[in-house]
């Protein structure tokens, strides 16, 4: 598999300011609409700790997510956010390269 068709994934936790988790997931799933090159966005929350969430994100690469990051629905969703957000307590970049809900590279 070449670099030019690697997509680009992120797996990230965000701790949430105590008792704001589902304050937080609610911006988080309402700025996931038009994002080019967004192949899977997935917020979750986590069982084990009640101000945890997961993000799981797939992007055809990463300059894709770095436009995201310019998207005005994204820029209103990360300003109102900020205030929730305890810390971001891990942060993995990934190369997904297919699976269940998610075409392989160089398929559609």
């Amino acid at each position: 598999m070449s670099s030019e068709t690697a997509m680009f994934g992120l797996i990230g936790k965000i701790v949430t300011v105590p008792g704001q988790r589902e304050a937080l997931l609610r911006i988080l799933l309402e700025s996931t609409g038009e994002m080019p090159g967004c192949r899977s966005y997935i917020v979750a929350r986590d069982p084990a700790d009640p101000d945890g969430i997961w993000v799981t994100e797939v992007w055809d690469d990463p300059q894709s997510h770095r436009a995201s990051l310019a998207l005005p629905a994204v820029q209103s969703a990360i300003a109102r956010a900020k205030p929730l957000i305890q810390e971001f307590a891990q942060h993995i970049a990934t190369e997904p390269v297919g699976g269940v809900g998610l075409a392989a590279v160089g398929r559609s």
